[in-house]
């Protein structure tokens, strides 16, 4: 599996770098918002809780009504241990979690430059944790990448003001600790700059 996730980061890569000589404008940016998140499992609570996210934009014009952004995020999603599991952690580990990521979307966006835009493609996603012991329970509980879908709409408000929503599926397994497979979900809202 991770073998075939660097085959497709570096195929995204690859086609977002070679466009660049195509593109007919390259637009930059920063974006920030709301991040609500969850660990889809038997073991954490399927509420959305609420954190954040923020980062940087590259987009690329291929033509008058297609594009491609990539992102570098960093995004945080909080999640807690559901009741019948907490005595089994209790001695190792706090209740809540805190996963920060360090996201990586790479999307092709459909009218890029009109009043409303639609993107989806891949993302990758690391673990970034640096508080000693939220990193050491991170390590323990969950694995360091994660791999996930995303689909959205951007609208544009006054230029270079925007507002997006989008939906991000977890496709890996970011469970290293227990046998049921969890994957995380964000509904990811805010409020962008382009330039």
């Amino acid at each position: 599996m991770k073998k075939t996730l660097t085959q497709l980061a570096m195929l995204f890569t690859t086609l977002l770098l070679s466009t660049a000589a195509y593109s007919q404008e390259i637009h930059w940016g920063a974006k920030a918002g709301a991040n609500l998140g969850k660990v889809e499992s038997i073991a954490y609570t399927k509420q959305f809780k609420l954190g954040y996210q923020l980062g940087g934009f590259l987009e690329m014009d291929l033509s008058k009504n297609w594009g491609l952004q990539g992102e570098v995020l960093f995004s945080q999603t909080n999640t807690h241990l559901r009741d019948s599991y907490k005595a089994v952690w209790d001695e190792k580990f706090d209740k809540g979690k805190t996963l920060n990521y360090v996201s990586v979307p790479v999307l092709l966006k459909c009218n890029p430059n009109g009043f409303i835009s639609l993107h989806t493609g891949p993302q990758f996603s690391f673990l970034a944790n640096r508080d000693d012991s939220t990193w050491e329970n991170g390590k323990k509980l969950f694995k360091s990448t994660d791999f996930s879908l995303v689909a959205g709409a951007e609208v544009k408000i006054l230029n270079p003001l925007y507002v997006y929503g989008r939906y991000v599926w977890g496709y890996t397994d970011i469970n290293s600790a227990l046998t049921e497979k969890a994957t995380t979900q964000q509904i990811q809202i805010g409020v962008g700059l382009r330039f």
